[in-house]
């Protein structure tokens, strides 16, 4: 087990159940190594704590939550990066950001494949002019 300081306090951690990015994130290639962290409030958001560098800390969610035709399926060069064959499960998560004006928005031309029986993980960007890094969630009618 190992400790570090974060905005949560002092976590424990197992080393070998951490979130690899193989590539880091886009822009931040050193941050290679993340805790997935339980919000404390019960719905379809957590975070991801970087562990390389403890300052970094990220809200992710499963797009689908908000947008139910959102699929991103990696490519064969992706599912070899992520260490699974084209039968191996892969989710898409979304990193999630608020606004000043607390508009609440999700990167959805940015996501993370996830691959959970490795444990690896990959951030990859969509040419999809559909989506965009700060991607309101959709105004619900009542």
């Amino acid at each position: 087990m190992k400790t570090i300081q974060t905005r949560f306090g002092e976590v424990t951690y197992d080393p070998s159940h951490l979130l690899h990015f193989p590539e880091g994130l886009v822009g931040l290639d050193q941050l290679k190594n993340f805790l997935v962290m339980p919000n404390k409030k019960q719905g379809p958001l957590f975070w991801i704590q970087c562990v390389d560098d403890p300052a970094f800390a990220f809200v992710v969610t499963d797009p689908t939550n908000f947008f139910l035709d959102y699929l991103v399926l990696p490519d064969d060069n992706e599912r070899r990066k992520l260490g699974i064959d084209g039968q191996g499960a892969c989710f898409a998560l979304a990193i999630v950001s608020i606004s000043e004006e607390k508009e609440i928005t999700l990167n959805l031309s940015g996501p993370i494949l996830y691959a959970p029986a490795t444990n690896r993980a990959l951030q990859v960007v969509l040419e999809d002019p559909r989506y965009d890094t700060r991607t309101p969630l959709p105004k619900i009618e009542q």
